[in-house]
């Protein structure tokens, strides 16, 4: 296998934010020295996919670990996004220049890694850095090897495989469950991708009906999609039923929104799993709610479980199956849009983090320089 070490320094650029105030951004640019050390990789940063997802892991970005994944100055965070890259030099055996690998990436253009864990379907950054994090954020998967891999289909992907993951685990859990005995699950930001792709999984399961949570001006977007049973707006939440017994995905991160709910289902609200921060001007910690605790579900820790209960390939296959569902499905409202050169990518990034992007199109970021 062809490997090349690059002996000119590059000059990676990237955007950071501030960890205590997200609505703060700068580029930095990073020298990347010629010469790779033994097993290290460089890789070019192609597209990136730019969602309410990525302001969840900022968000997170503390309490599990997403700062950890690409080291900043202190006060500075780099934000994980998911999406494409292109090796462009290497000193590992096993890894060639010129393959395409999808994984989490910073908003960069370039990210040098230490690669490890290599197979057929894909290698790790094994950086002492990764350490203690999850496996699954530090692995990059090779589009020579996935099943399902089409060019066309590149942004897409970014935009809704690792969300799309998140959120089938999120229903697999509540499935094997039996949603707790609950009849409902109220799924809170109902217009973000990841609960899209939620309401998609709940439809099609036989254990309980899907709720939709939305702002009134999106809620006539979210009845079109018809993936959802029921779609109401937030301050319709005192219209349902109190004496029913359901089960509550936030991805809205509100704190106000959350404590309502609480508050309107009391006992019967069997399970409360939070997930997103899409509504970051309410975010907060509540406590003493009624009902069950809200907790915080962690996908790698169930994929993990799950790995091990039905065989890797096995979960595997599954999840594949039901994602090229969804993949069609998001065929018929699903506009990318591309955001290409730093200024623009601020601009963008700024527009999800104050929740004004159209939730139909699907934003596209790259900061390299348009052509």
């Amino acid at each position: 296998m062809s490997t090349i070490v690059h002996d000119e320094t590059i000059h990676a650029s990237t955007m950071e934010v501030r960890r205590d105030n997200w609505s703060e951004t700068r580029i930095v640019k990073d020298a990347i020295a010629g010469g790779l050390g033994q097993d290290e990789v460089l890789l070019q940063v192609d597209r990136l996919a730019l969602t309410a997802n990525n302001i969840s892991y900022a968000a997170s970005g503390d309490a599990l670990g997403y700062w950890r994944f690409f080291p900043a100055a202190d006060g500075w965070g780099r934000v994980p996004a998911m999406g494409w890259a292109d090796v462009v030099a290497s000193n590992h055996a096993d890894i060639g220049v010129g393959e395409r690998v999808w994984g989490f990436f910073p908003f960069s253009t370039h990210l040098k890694i230490l690669a490890g864990k290599v197979s057929q379907q894909s290698f790790s950054d094994v950086s002492a850095h990764r350490d203690g994090l999850a496996p699954v954020y530090a692995q990059f998967d090779r589009a020579s090897a996935y099943a399902i891999y089409e060019q066309a289909r590149e942004d897409q992907d970014s935009l809704l495989r690792g969300l799309y993951m998140t959120s089938w685990l999120v229903a697999d859990f509540m499935e094997i469950n039996k949603f707790f005995g609950a009849s409902s699950c109220l799924i809170t930001s109902a217009s973000s991708k990841t609960s899209i792709a939620l309401g998609h999984c709940v439809q099609r399961q036989d254990g309980a009906s899907s709720i939709a949570l939305t702002s009134a001006g999106n809620v006539a977007f979210c009845e079109s999609l018809d993936c959802y049973d029921g779609v109401l707006s937030y301050d319709q939440i005192s219209s349902l039923d109190a004496k029913e017994s359901v089960v509550l995905v936030d991805m809205a991160g509100s704190a106000s929104i959350l404590s309502e709910l609480h508050h309107h289902y009391t006992e019967n609200m069997k399970y409360s799993c939070r997930i997103g921060a899409t509504h970051v001007d309410s975010a907060g910690a509540v406590h003493d709610l009624p009902g069950a605790k809200p907790e915080f579900f962690f996908a790698p820790g169930h994929i993990q479980t799950r790995s091990k209960e039905l065989g890797p390939a096995a979960l595997m296959m599954r999840l594949g199956g039901a994602y090229v569902a969804f993949r069609q499905f998001c065929d018929m409202w699903l506009q990318v849009e591309d955001s290409l050169g730093p200024e623009a990518v601020a601009a963008v990034y700024q527009r999800v983090l104050a929740g004004k992007a159209d939730p139909a199109t699907g934003q596209i970021i790259s900061l390299r320089e348009a052509s």
